[in-house]
């Protein structure tokens, strides 16, 4: 196995793919990726090239061919050891010939061979995968084009032929990019976080749309597409026709169903959040999260972004729940030796050490800390959420995912990809064995906004006790092919895949029920599909099905057992019978027709891809923001409240430096802040100048006590407390958050929540004592 990322000459030089054209077709939540790579043979010898390179983790390759001059030749798949002696006679004898196959420990890396290229021949190589788009939590759905292959780490004493993708300085080639979309939904918008020509709309109901990548685009940084439907939430049911060749029966020779599940949860379900948990987590400290984030010159580093991201959570989880935080490398360590009661002792001890943490672990082994993490005993009414941080780059993520959904049972887990190059597979296959949420944080992408709605997302109520229910005619019936579905949060889909079996003499009409329960109440959707399609739409949802399937069998062999060699044998027919890949089987083509052979040794290289952090100035400027997360219910400010705040001889211009931080830092884990010097300072005052403004500020607030908020509290509640400076001091804090930092709502959320609740428990205690 070649130990770097590309086609790289004995001088380390890049050599010859020249151009990406990439061809993208969704239609409705899928996806069909067109890639043709064009390569030249610039060396004056004869030249086999091998080019290693990501795709995303949960695409099913379908289609690889490549084209030499007038001559085309379509691989096919065939079983992995079988293709890859058939490439070495090839190549040996001095044939064409070309190898893609699917990395054994991470199937978002795939390994191209091109075999006997002549001094100056151009090859154009042509990929072809299919995928479900991932849904963000602004209900967009994301497809990302991966341009960034960050190396994975390899321990010392891992097995030989592991493969070390290391990087080159910057990609020569450029890409072009064209997007059609089809959807039985009406198409909203379509944004990039690149440069995009306008979308252009194709009919009068909006539902076809079309747009290009602005052209002299570098393919230098991930290309991220987010596609928005106006009723997103709408459950479907859509029917693919067989594939005409294959035999009745087989899962291609029959219809193949695909239902799309994404939950709406009401606005009383968002505000209802749990106060019970046991939240660990678990920060990469490799020496790759010494990184910066981006290459902006505000950029932070990795370790940096990460430490406030614990700031913020340690300062949002409610009193009395279980919390712990373990940072790994080569070896791992605990801040606790078991989780342990949050409260303000606990929390500052955590807060201390997380103020010491640093990219000084080594190498990046993920699979101990996660094993030692789940042979603790769970905590009785307290669930387990698992929030992982990391930018990816392990070389086992096949075993990770095995032991993590090992523990589904026992666990959510919740992972965030840190910068481009994050593998797809580990950071999606966690959250996705761990009936959790997987985020990515690429650009100028700020991490403590995504990682605040994943703990929304940990605290709030899941959809749970999903079923489905055929309603068929006699003679038909309808096979499951999905792995069961436990559990969906907010903001997660489900596509579900079932095969239609059998024939009916009447009736061409089929119906399925899917029924949940969300914070125990019932919900039942019924759709309508058709038996017998006779649009022929492709083979896309047949060959997501079988993808589905195979990975399904892939984590069954894996789990060992006495039938493992009959499985293997199951995951090689469907894939070779769907055409898809597989960690068993991969695309062999050979120019048997070629009239003339490669005489001659050959020269061996590889096409650099470029890492993050070496990439230079010439990444494109973001066009896309953060989605805010939807506002809590008892966010809902009047306007006047910000207004006296600004108008308030309290408060002057907010300071260069954004506080919000430091503010939310001077906190304590009850709810509520101290009046010292400190939290005068993110005022811009002394601590005399903000005491001796009190009387006024209240004076001013009982003239409006009936009818002014300022967030979660009403002014009246605040009048009650005149002599206690710690309400007051949590007062100013909640003005302070809603006139400054408004925009960052989602950041602070819960520190608000927990202040109000603070106060509120004052006001029972007050009155209770008489």
């Amino acid at each position: 196995m070649v130990n770097c990322c590309g086609l790289v000459s004995e001088k380390n030089e890049p050599v010859p793919l020249k151009s990406i054209s990439v061809e993208l077709q969704v239609r409705d939540h899928v996806a069909s990726v067109r890639s043709c790579l064009q390569y030249v043979n610039e060396e004056e010898r004869p030249l086999e090239a091998v080019f290693v390179f990501p795709l995303p983790a949960d695409a099913a390759v379908c289609h690889f061919s490549a084209r030499i001059g007038e001559q085309e030749i379509v691989a096919e798949v065939q079983d992995r050891q079988s293709a890859r002696d058939q490439y070495d006679d090839a190549v040996s004898s001095g044939q064409q010939a070309f190898l893609l196959e699917e990395s054994e420990e991470s199937s978002d890396v795939f390994k191209l061979s091109v075999g006997c290229l002549s001094p100056g021949q151009n090859a154009s190589i042509t990929i072809v995968y299919i995928i479900e788009l991932s849904v963000q939590a602004d209900h967009a759905l994301r497809f990302c084009l991966p341009a960034v292959l960050n190396p994975r780490y390899t321990p010392a004493a891992s097995a030989a032929g592991v493969p070390e993708v290391s990087s080159a300085s910057v990609i020569p080639y450029t890409l072009s990019l064209s997007v059609e979309v089809r959807s039985s939904d009406r198409i909203s918008r379509l944004e990039s976080s690149c440069p995009l020509d306008p979308l252009e709309f194709l009919d009068a109901q909006h539902t076809h749309a079309s747009v290009n990548l602005s052209p002299g685009h570098r393919f230098d940084k991930d290309v991220e597409l987010f596609l928005y439907y106006e009723n997103s939430h709408q459950p479907s049911a859509e029917v693919e026709a067989a594939a005409p060749a294959a035999p009745s029966g087989s899962l291609m020779g029959d219809p193949a169903l695909m239902i799309s599940l994404y939950p709406e949860f009401p606005a009383d379900v968002m505000s209802s959040l749990a106060s019970q948990g046991e939240f660990i987590f678990v920060v990469d400290r490799s020496g790759s999260m010494d990184c910066r984030m981006h290459h902006g010159n505000d950029a932070q580093m990795r370790i940096e972004s990460a430490r406030d991201t614990l700031l913020l959570l340690l300062k949002s989880l409610p009193m009395g729940c279980y919390f712990n935080i373990y940072g790994f490398g080569s070896h791992f360590e605990s801040f606790f030796p078991q989780s342990v009661v949050y409260s303000e002792d606990t929390m500052e001890e955590a807060l201390k050490r997380v103020k010491s943490m640093s990219a000084d672990m080594g190498g990046t082994e993920i699979l101990q800390p996660l094993k030692h993490i789940y042979s603790q005993p769970c905590y009785p009414d307290h669930p387990r959420q698992l929030f992982i941080f990391t930018d990816g780059e392990v070389w086992n993520t096949k075993e990770v995912l095995d032991l993590v959904k090992s523990h589904v049972y026992s666990h959510r887990c919740f992972s965030f990809g840190i910068g481009e190059g994050a593998s797809t597979a580990l950071i999606t296959g966690m959250a996705r064995e761990g009936s959790g949420h997987a985020q990515f944080i690429t650009g100028t992408d700020r991490m403590q906004p995504k990682v605040m709605q994943s703990l929304r997302f940990a605290l709030q109520p899941a959809v749970d006790n999903i079923s489905v229910d055929w309603t068929v005619p006699e003679g038909v019936t309808v096979d499951m092919l999905s792995p069961p579905i436990n559990a969906l949060f907010q903001g997660q889909r489900a596509l579900i895949y079932a095969q239609i079996k059998g024939q009916s003499s009447g009736k061409t009409e089929g119906a399925v029920t899917v029924k949940y329960r969300l914070k125990d109440q019932p919900v039942t959707n019924q759709l309508q599909f058709t038996l017998k399609p006779t649009e022929d739409t492709g083979l896309t949802i047949h060959q997501l099905a079988a993808r589905s399937v195979i990975r399904s069998l892939e984590q069954e062999e894996r789990a060992g057992g006495a039938d493992t060699e009959n499985i293997r044998k199951r995951i090689v027919e469907l894939s070779v019978q769907a055409g898809v890949s597989s960690a068993h089987t991969a695309f062999i083509g050979v120019n048997k027709d070629s009239k003339q052979t490669v005489k001659g040794p050959l020269l061996q290289r590889s096409v650099p891809v470029a890492r993050m952090f070496q990439m230079s100035a010439m990444r494109c400027a973001p066009m896309r923001m953060c989605a805010m997360a939807p506002q809590m219910a008892f966010c809902s400010a009047m306007p006047m409240a910000p207004q006296m705040a600004f108008d308030s001889p309290v408060y002057e211009a907010e300071p260069q430096k954004d506080p919000l931080l430091q503010l939310v830092s001077l906190q304590k884990a009850a709810g509520f802040w101290e009046l010292n010097a400190s939290l005068a300072a993110v005022f811009g005052k002394t601590e005399d100048q903000v005491t001796n403004q009190k009387a006024a500020q209240v004076g001013h607030m009982m003239s409006s006590s009936d009818r002014l908020m300022i967030g979660p509290v009403r002014v009246f509640d605040v009048c009650l407390f005149q002599v206690d400076v710690s309400v007051w001091a949590t007062i100013l804090a909640l003005i302070w958050l809603y006139a400054f930092k408004s925009d960052q709502q989602d950041e602070w959320q819960f520190v608000a929540m927990k202040a109000a609740s603070w106060i509120r428990s004052q006001k029972r205690e007050m009155i209770f004592n008489g």
